[in-house]
């Protein structure tokens, strides 16, 4: 067992509280801190206790540390990555592709001979990024689309005849016509029709009312730090999704999404495959995210933990991560997964004990566990723990 000393990612959407308090720090801080990033992905590792970073631990003894069936499943690299994630104001609009996908985009850039430092390059690795978000606060975010008849009477309400090329497309072509046409519309044009549309929700949001309320608020909100970004229009077609702390939801290949407000745990399969669709001043490949986005509409269902072993297990249908949330009282008790384990003390203070000794993890603190190594735990404490999701 290592305690891992790990990186704060800092961007202009984070919080000045949520991760300091966590690690112990002062706040408010003096910039945004958005994320906190365990595991071994090779942009920023958790560094071991001898100052050994994570991935280069695993790639000397990839056997002991990941299991075989991991290696034999996903190669010598960890294949999931914990972050705990802070967001003051909305990150960008964004899907992630399948492992085909990353596979022939991150070959086609190599081949043409994009820098993967570069800005504009799009497919960073070869691995696909599924995610799952579990809401420590309040946690708001668009995720998928909405049923289509939805969409349009949302659309429809604003009676503006700017939208009627984007109506008439989502009617007769459904998402797959409107999304790319709303993308690809010119500047001045889409300028303007931002404009109205954010101008129009925030009267429907001062009149109190109530249909689509929560949906017109954020496109106004999204249209001042945005303005004249299409992700605002297109913000109206996804569902708007309101976390308790404790809920979840995972986001599958292709599905469009944007966290807009809120703290949680967020467990990825370890990429960092990020195609922007808006709602930001970073790169944006049109082709390559239309190729990937999954233009299926419906609700998106929230994840109630179940209980399995070590605590409230969060069920996911990929095999590259599993997270628990672990309520631990004073009694010591097993904490031991076939896969490896990435922990974290969320709360309180935990007592990790094995063949080696103990190993104790104060409120921010996290552990990386070999697979399979016998352990047990005891608190009061509350950890994260995420590992392999291999049956």
């Amino acid at each position: 067992m290592w305690q891992l000393t790990s990186a704060v990612r800092f961007y202009p959407w984070g919080s000045r509280t949520v991760i300091p308090e966590l690690l112990g720090q002062p706040t408010p801080a003096d910039r945004p801190h958005a994320e906190l990033w365990m595991g071994a992905h090779p942009d920023e590792p958790s560094v071991l206790a001898d100052g050994r970073p994570l991935d280069a631990a695993i790639a000397v003894d990839p056997e002991r540390l990941l299991g075989p069936a991991v290696v034999g499943r996903f190669g010598n690299r960890l294949p999931f990555l914990m972050k705990v994630l802070a967001a003051d104001t909305p990150l960008s609009l964004q899907a992630h592709p399948t492992m085909e996908q990353a596979q022939a985009g991150f070959l086609a850039e190599e081949r043409a001979g994009v820098p993967r430092d570069d800005p504009a390059r799009t497919f960073k690795d070869p691995w696909h990024k599924p995610e799952l978000l579990l809401a420590l606060t309040t946690f708001e975010a668009l995720c998928g689309f909405r049923p289509v008849e939805e969409s349009l009477h949302c659309l429809a309400k604003l009676q503006l005849p700017e939208l009627k090329p984007t109506i008439a497309a989502l009617a007769r072509g459904g998402l797959q016509a409107a999304i790319p046409q709303l993308l690809a519309m010119s500047g001045k044009r889409r300028t303007h029709l931002v404009d109205v549309v954010a101008h129009k929700a925030a009267s429907f949001v001062a009149a109190h009312d109530p249909e689509f309320i929560n949906t017109y608020r954020w496109a106004a909100t999204l249209a001042e730090t945005y303005p004249g970004d299409p992700g605002v229009v297109i913000s109206l077609m996804c569902n708007h999704l309101k976390l308790a702390p404790g809920e979840a939801v995972f986001l599958p290949a292709g599905n469009l999404h944007a966290y807009l407000s809120g703290a949680g745990v967020e467990v990825m399969a370890s990429s960092d495959n990020v195609l922007r669709g808006g709602l930001t001043t970073k790169h944006v490949d049109l082709a390559a995210l239309i190729e990937v986005l999954d233009f299926s509409d419906g609700r998106v269902p929230v994840i109630h933990p179940v209980l399995g072993p070590g605590g409230l297990r969060y069920p996911v249908p990929v095999e590259d991560f599993d997270l628990t949330r672990a309520q631990l009282d004073e009694q010591a008790g097993p904490f031991t997964t076939r896969g490896p384990q990435v922990v974290l003390c969320a709360e309180g203070r935990a007592v990790l004990t094995g063949a080696d000794g103990e190993l104790v993890l104060e409120r921010g603190q996290s552990a990386f566990v070999p697979a399979g190594v016998p352990v047990t735990a005891r608190g009061p404490a509350v950890l994260y723990r995420a590992t392999t999701n291999l049956r």
